[in-house]
């Protein structure tokens, strides 16, 4: 099924992302996080690249097979660019076919000071891959959006027709950045839709957990603090349990304002907690298609 269906029907999607154990754990470990999933019952579960960077490593593909067959669950690949060539990228699909994978978030993915390799030049920007996946197979293609604008972009504007090219090169479904204010996420799919982004776009949420989660994610992502959440996270920041329960409700107001506005669909960073997914799921999973 394409994910973009999951959308009709005036039902929101809830839907989850994961992680791959790290290079040096057995793909194994991932077991403990679907089995504490599995009775989520999420729209799809999308596993992030692979920790290894290159075409060889196939464990975000396992993962991705793993769940859709052995959990029943649709499953999504995270695909990066920045580092690979035309060949790694047609091998990657390979993989992807024999394990009867069809749905790809293309990203052209960060830069990164250790990797093993220099960028390459056959993608400069997610849109050329996704282009060039819309060439090899029958792909249910998503891109990656950013409610406060791409790091590097010069303007919300530019990041905005950076967005348009993702579609009309045949992205058929968005994945947001993370962020904290609902009403920062509304603007942006405001300015979205009048540029003619007219697929659906899901709203990433993560919670916070602990303060150095918090931290990590704005040197990272650069989203901004509403004082709301500055307070809150503040009262609780020496206490580790009342920090990762305040992170859970505020995640889970996020959602409830959001879903009362309309948004398509929730997209849960997981951070591979089934804790954190079963106490969001249980609290919104009867708001997201009313009177059904």
């Amino acid at each position: 099924m394409e994910l973009s269906e999951i959308m009709k029907n005036g039902r929101t999607a809830l839907t989850f992302e994961i992680f791959p154990p790290k290079r040096d754990m057995p793909i194994e470990t991932i077991y403990k996080t679907l089995d504490g999933m599995q009775d989520l019952h999420p729209d799809f579960i999308s596993v992030t690249y692979g920790a290894g960077g290159s075409a060889a490593d196939t464990k975000t593909a396992d993962i991705a097979q793993i769940i859709k067959e052995k959990y029943g669950t649709e499953s999504a690949v995270h695909l990066t660019c920045l580092y690979n060539t035309k060949e790694d990228i047609d091998l990657i699909c390979e993989q992807l076919k024999e394990r009867n994978i069809r749905n790809i978030l293309a990203l052209r993915g960060d830069r990164n000071p250790n990797a093993i390799r220099e960028p390459q030049k056959d993608f400069p920007h997610a849109s050329d891959l996704i282009a060039y996946l819309k060439t090899k197979g029958d792909y249910h293609i998503m891109g990656a959006c950013y409610p406060e604008g791409h790091l590097e972009a010069k303007s919300l504007e530019e990041d905005i027709d950076n967005l348009k090219k993702k579609v009309d090169a045949g992205a058929t479904h968005l994945l947001s950045q993370l962020f904290f204010d609902n009403d920062v996420y509304l603007r942006f799919l405001e300015r979205a839709r009048k540029a003619g982004i007219n697929v659906p776009i899901e709203a990433g949420i993560m919670p916070c957990t602990s303060k150095a989660s918090i931290e990590r994610m704005v040197m990272m992502c650069g989203a901004s603090l509403p004082a709301k959440f500055t307070r809150t996270m503040a009262r609780y920041e020496n206490y580790p349990d009342a920090l990762r329960e305040a992170g859970i409700a505020y995640a889970i107001d996020q959602i409830i304002d959001l879903v009362s506005r309309g948004v398509e669909g929730i997209h849960l960073y997981t951070m591979n907690s089934p804790y954190v997914a079963k106490r969001i799921t249980e609290a919104v999973a009867p708001l997201l298609n009313p009177g059904r």
